[in-house]
């Protein structure tokens, strides 16, 4: 079965960096598309930063370009999330998420969230 395991995550002060890693299994990780979401408490889970099957492409919220990095690993299955000059806005639960491929279909799976909090 599909899963998807998010580390990283903790208590940071501002202008601080985290890095988390997701680890999939289950599915082919080299033909997916990977994607790191947020929630804050009484908001919406936002897209942060998104990643082609390949590592060609990349997208990112407006509000982390240029602080955050998304990365993969596809020999290690893994996806990372670097984030860099973190502010007390960044504070969230930090999803992975994962659409992949199988048979023409598409399907997607979230991890269970890792927490972020950003705070002096």
């Amino acid at each position: 079965q599909v899963q998807l395991v998010e580390s990283g995550g903790g208590l940071v002060q501002p202008g601080g960096s985290l890095r988390l890693s997701c680890a999939a299994s289950g599915f082919i990780f080299s033909n997916s598309v990977m994607s790191w979401y947020r929630q804050a408490p009484g908001k919406e889970r936002e897209l942060v930063a998104g990643i082609s099957s390949d590592g060609g492409s990349t997208n990112y919220a407006d509000s982390v370009k240029g602080r955050f990095t998304i990365s993969r690993d596809n020999a290690k299955n893994t996806v990372y999330l670097q984030m860099n000059s973190l502010k007390p806005e960044d504070t969230a639960v930090y999803y992975c998420k994962a659409r992949y491929y199988s048979g023409g279909d598409s399907s997607d799976d979230w991890g269970q969230g890792t927490q972020v909090t950003v705070s002096s």
